[in-house]
């Protein structure tokens, strides 16, 4: 499982999180905030692929995953990184009476 690296997933020190055996978790690094960009992939193969899927087993879930992953792939185009425009908003005049 991974998790960023927000305080609140990670054990305190001294607790161990306790999990099953096939189970581990890794934290992304603090300086990796990029990492997080694949989060965009993941919504979209959520959204396209896995929303409603069920599977009896994991090679029925690699398989679905892996036969979205080779569609996607025909018609993928690269992520625009954009940020939107922040207008600043004008404060209107305020003047105390006296």
């Amino acid at each position: 499982m991974i998790l960023d690296n927000l305080s609140t997933h990670k054990p305190k020190r001294g607790h161990v999180a306790r999990s099953p055996q096939n189970v581990h978790f890794q934290y992304t690094p603090t300086p990796t905030s990029w990492l997080n960009q694949i989060e965009i992939w993941f919504s979209i193969l959520a959204g396209k692929s896995l929303n409603g899927a069920s599977f009896n087993a994991v090679d029925q879930l690699k398989a679905h995953v892996d036969a979205f992953i080779t569609a996607y792939n025909e018609t993928a185009k690269p992520f625009v990184w954009t940020k939107s425009k922040v207008h600043q908003k004008r404060l209107k005049p305020c003047f105390a009476e006296p």
